[in-house]
């Protein structure tokens, strides 16, 4: 209630800014590195482009995003600590190329990096493991979220129709970490790869099945799945030295 004030749109983005940059103190006086969170977007309404949204209007609204953040980034920097932005429709970076964008928007400083989330990579046709490869030096953070494509029938549409989570005629869905789309083997091979060594979280969202039931599976499948890299290369019996 003290951010939202009397809602006044100013108002509440100049108290929600002062919010996270508190936060940043917060995290540093906790020991914490990381803060994940999102940024907003002022031109996520234009996403399906119609009527026609001109190139200024687009680069204003990352304008606006780095305007906005750098100050915000200014006191993560001095407290030591890193935003991790999840990449997530409605934010300023929701797919690739939008995060290529918000980036470069703040000039690539280190204190802004990504939260994956596979999960809305699953729905809007996003490879996930190559995402990781092309933004390794920026993953500060690994939410396990899994999501279900149920297109293909001619009926449901990837936007979800306005429906209710678990409903059949939606076209994907959010389900239970091992239970969906997400090829999680091979992401959890290219975090090694990376050396990403950070925490990995389990997110855990299914309308459809009891969280007593799903949560300590997800927890028990990415126990078995995010396997730690090896000590040695396999063949270095075979070395001479």
């Amino acid at each position: 209630m003290r951010v939202w004030g009397d809602g006044e749109p100013e108002g509440v983005r100049q108290r929600a800014a002062d919010a996270m940059r508190t936060t940043a103190r917060a995290a540093a006086a906790l020991g914490v590195d990381t803060v994940v969170g999102f940024t907003g977007s002022s031109i996520w309404k234009t996403v399906a482009m119609f009527p026609p949204v001109p190139q200024e209007m687009v680069d204003a609204g990352y304008r606006d995003f780095a305007d906005r953040w750098n100050p915000i980034l200014d006191v993560f920097d001095e407290v030591g600590v890193r935003f991790a932005h999840e990449v997530h429709p409605s934010e300023i970076a929701y797919d690739y190329w939008t995060t290529v964008a918000a980036l470069e928007a703040v000039g690539h400083r280190p204190a802004f990096g990504l939260n994956w989330d596979p999960s809305h990579f699953v729905w809007q046709d996003l490879d996930p493991v190559g995402f990781l490869w092309d933004f390794r030096d920026r993953i500060y953070h690994v939410d396990c979220k899994d999501a279900k494509r149920q297109v293909g029938n001619g009926r449901n549409g990837r936007m979800g129709s306005h429906l209710a989570w678990a409903d059949p005629r939606r076209g994907w869905d959010f389900v239970s970490t091992g239970h969906g789309d997400v090829p999680w083997e091979a992401c959890f091979r290219m975090l090694n790869t990376i050396g990403y060594d950070g925490p990995i979280s389990v997110e855990w969202e299914d309308a459809g099945m009891d969280r007593l039931v799903g949560a300590p599976d997800a927890l028990e499948f990415v126990r078995r799945t995010a396997f730690d890299p090896p000590s040695a290369a396999f063949d270095s019996a075979f070395s001479s030295s």
